[in-house]
């Protein structure tokens, strides 16, 4: 605890003296002379929503030389550039894809703003990708997007190759730094982390669960997705109560002008997404998915069990005035298998299982003047989970949460140097678990709260340099209480126009540990008096460079340190004491203790990405270099051991392009806009093999009657055990896989018809997902059958979207 306080006071006297620190560049005259400040929207012309990462650049002469600054519009689409010129300027608006704004203002001393820009689409694109760029726009981008962040929008999400369905988790097991489990699991681990490390965020709330099928899909339905941004570390002090990473979903507002709607088709489920305009008020948007597996296939073959999940998204954009906006959203998410094992058994097993997510917002913004700009946020997360297997068995298990939120944000541009944000938050969950058997009873409730407040600076001494420093206030209340001053600063420095120096770090806590269980969902549970608060530092140094104006390379280097992580105690039969004993001689547990292990790790790693996003062809290609090393209480001898989901190296490749572009070999030129396209998409992957443990012996239990009787008779197997090696010591085989979608749009003028192909596997290449051992006795001896299950085969799927 000295050791934090002690890092976050000498931070906060570094910053304190950072303007006597650094030298006063030459560059630092523009902030001495005669300079104002210009703010605004933008929107999409077409549709009338506020378009999120558009860049607005000012040219403008300052001390009789060219001088460009510019900045990047918010989640609502406001925009401030301060230290402008005065006199005559000239005003860039760009979003890749659109047609580009520019426009003479004459600045004079007085502030300017709001303007209003309107973005129409380029009249050339390539299928869903849309393909124009500007090279100064791209550089203000990159220079002033936060450290390990990404942003994806949805077209790029759907543009991926996919397992029958787009997802968004599994599109962004593309990136490095992020892997998933198995080809079964779109959960993803981030730089060494595992899932429940992970903050999920709709529209400003929490998402607990963003898994369907047991861990097959996610839960986010692409179609409604806007934008999303991907924190893999060093995120700023407005996020909390995650160690690894922020998932930042944005949903459409929905169009302002007119009726719109997508509706898509593949072999497992029907999406539709409509918006609707509001007339001047605003804009409504809506999405629901459901598949249909219960009402065909399980239909026709019984042994198909009848089960289906759905999600559904609603949203309203309402425009209260010029300085102030609402949006309501809601989402909601479910999974249900009600199954008899055996149908014609009466006695036959009866497995019921159902979870889902439900969570709304209300979102109002406020723009106070060009300089404060204020959110906030109520926002409800319930998520509940239950289990029970009737008839043969009797076992029923609940995990319901409910999380309430208010939050408060304030940016305030203070100068031309200077931007100062703040806010506080206070949440309150309630969850419970139950797991009831005719031989015993876990009954687990818990009431938290967390109050947190954060501050922070973004300070540019002169336009080589851009500094983010910030601390954050958490207070939790269990059965017992954390407090915590986290401290998170960022550093910029340009090395060029097109090139630049990147540092983040920080101090990170969570209070809330999710159990993972295979092929159900999580059980969450709080930090308390036997569970502690976890704790990881992040430490990025990042290099990145605009190539020809078409090209981003990203390399990154990150350290991550953890404390007081928790995986299941697989010991729990032998190590757990009920509470009490009930008036049947029933055991009931009423608390958490020892169904964690407590660990320690630490993750390190380098990362290269060279991306693509303007052309007639897109995609990027990456390579992560990593390790993760853990530690937990009363496992291998005390020892440090990699984890299931490290990987050595990952190679990732995804292009999109349209065909005739490629094999006419005019890769960053636009492809002028047709009736009809071919549109292809290739997904590369390459893993290091996965680690595993090896048995290293075999044991037989002591029963009566003797070994010989059983191998005579041959009534059943001797018992026995297989005992563990070294905890994963060993490495499967690398892992190869090539995914390609091929998609013909048609266009008809106010609609447009897309049929698609997409194979996951192309290669049919046999990855091992973990190897079996089976037993028999032959010839009066055991014997060992040693066999790998393979992941999924080659798997082609066929659909159809079609937009109005």
């Amino acid at each position: 605890m000295n050791l934090r306080f002690s890092f976050a006071r000498l931070l906060l006297i570094s910053c304190l003296y950072l303007p006597f620190i650094f030298p006063q560049a030459k560059h630092n005259d523009i902030y001495t002379n005669r300079t104002s400040t210009v703010s605004g929207f933008v929107y999409d012309k077409s549709s009338g929503e506020s378009m999120i990462g558009a860049t607005v650049s000012i040219n403008g002469i300052f001390s009789g030389k060219s001088l460009t600054t510019g900045d990047f519009t918010n989640n609502n689409g406001y925009f401030v550039i301060s230290g402008v010129p005065v006199g005559e300027d000239t005003i860039v608006v760009s979003y890749v894809g659109y047609n580009s704004i520019k426009k003479n203002i004459k600045v004079s001393g007085s502030e300017i703003g709001p303007l209003k820009f309107y973005l129409a689409q380029s009249s050339y694109k390539m299928g869903e990708v849309v393909i124009q760029g500007n090279k100064t726009s791209a550089a203000i981008k990159a220079f002033n997007r936060p450290v390990s962040t990404m942003s994806l929008t949805s077209q790029q999400v759907n543009a991926i190759p996919k397992v029958v369905e787009a997802d968004l988790l599994r599109a962004l097991q593309t990136l490095p730094g992020i892997v998933s489990l198995s080809d079964f699991s779109s959960a993803i681990y981030v730089r060494g982390g595992t899932p429940d490390q992970n903050l999920y965020l709709v529209d400003g709330a929490e998402i607990y669960d963003p898994e369907h099928a047991f861990g097959i899909f996610s839960t986010f339905n692409t179609d409604a997705i806007k934008k999303v941004d991907v924190s893999k570390g060093g995120f700023g002090p407005q996020y909390d109560d995650r160690l690894s990473s922020v998932i930042d979903v944005i949903d459409n507002d929905g169009n302002r002008n007119k009726i719109q709607g997508t509706f898509d088709l593949s072999l497992i489920a029907g999406n539709l997404t409509m918006s609707f305009p509001l007339g001047s008020l605003g804009s409504i948007s809506g999405s629901f998915r459901r598949t249909y597996i219960d009402a065909t296939y399980a239909k026709w073959d019984t042994q198909i069990p009848p089960y289906y999940f759905f999600d559904g998204n609603l949203k309203a954009f309402l425009q209260l005035s010029d300085n102030d906006n609402l949006t309501l959203s809601y989402f909601n998410s479910g999974d249900f298998l009600n199954y008899v094992v055996e149908q014609s058994n009466p006695q036959s097993p009866s497995i019921n299982i159902n979870w889902g997510n439900r969570v709304g917002s209300i979102n109002w913004k406020h723009l106070f003047n060009d300089k404060l700009f204020s959110s906030l946020y109520f926002t409800y997360s319930g998520f509940s989970s239950n289990f029970d297997i009737t008839r043969a068995a009797n076992i029923s298990q609940t995990n319901p949460l409910n999380d309430y939120t208010v939050r408060e944000a304030l940016s305030y541009y203070a100068s031309e140097q200077i931007t100062a944000e703040a806010g506080a938050e206070f949440k309150r969950v309630n969850l419970g678990f139950s797991n009831q058997t005719n031989a015993s009873l876990a009954d687990f409730t818990s009431g938290s709260y967390e109050g947190s407040a954060y501050a922070n600076i973004k300070w540019q001494p002169d336009p080589l340099w851009q500094i983010d420093a910030g601390l954050r206030f958490e207070h939790f209340n269990s059965d017992t209480s954390f407090t915590h001053l986290d401290p998170r600063f960022s550093v910029k420095y340009k090395l060029s126009t097109i090139s630049s120096l990147k540092f983040a770090t920080g101090i990170y806590h969570q209070y809330m540990d999710a159990v993972d269980r295979p092929f159900l969902s999580s059980i969450w549970l709080p930090a308390g008096k036997y569970i502690h608060d976890s704790q990881a530092d992040h430490f990025i140094l990042g290099y990145e460079w605009q190539i020809a104006g078409i090209l981003d390379f990203e390399t990154e280097a990150y350290y991550k340190s953890y404390k007081n992580i928790y995986t299941f105690n697989y010991n729990i039969d032998a190590e757990v004491s009920p509470s009490y004993y009930n008036s049947g001689g029933s055991p009931v547990y009423t608390s958490p203790q020892d169904v964690f292990t407590r660990g320690d790790g630490s993750s390190y790693g380098l990362e290269f990405l060279l991306r693509k996003d303007v052309g007639a062809v897109t995609g990027w290609i990456s390579y992560s270099l990593s390790r993760t090393n853990v530690t937990f209480d009363g496992t291998n001898q005390g020892s440090s051991f990699v984890p299931r989901w490290d990987r050595t190296s990952v190679v990732n490749f995804v292009l999109n392009g349209n065909v005739n572009s490629i094999f006419n070999g005019r890769w960053n030129e636009a492809s002028p806009k047709s009736s009809s396209s071919w549109i292809l998409g290739l997904n590369f992957v390459f893993t290091s093999g996965q680690p595993i443990t090896l048995p290293s012996s075999m044991y037989l239990v002591n029963s009566l009657p003797a070994w010989d009787y059983y191998v005579q008779t041959g009534k059943r197997l001797p018992s026995y055990q297989l005992y563990p090696g070294t905890i994963d010591s060993f490495r499967l085989p690398d892992y190869i896989r090539l995914d390609l979608s091929i998609t013909w749009q048609k266009d008809f003028g106010s609609w447009s018809i897309s049929p698609y192909l997409q194979i996951f596997n192309i290669g049919n290449r046999k990855n091992v997902w973990f190897i079996e051992y089976q037993s028999s006795v032959q010839n009066g001896a055991l014997t060992q059958t040693i066999s790998p299950v393979n992941e999924l085969p080659f798997l082609p799927s066929l659909g159809v979207t079609v937009k109005f």
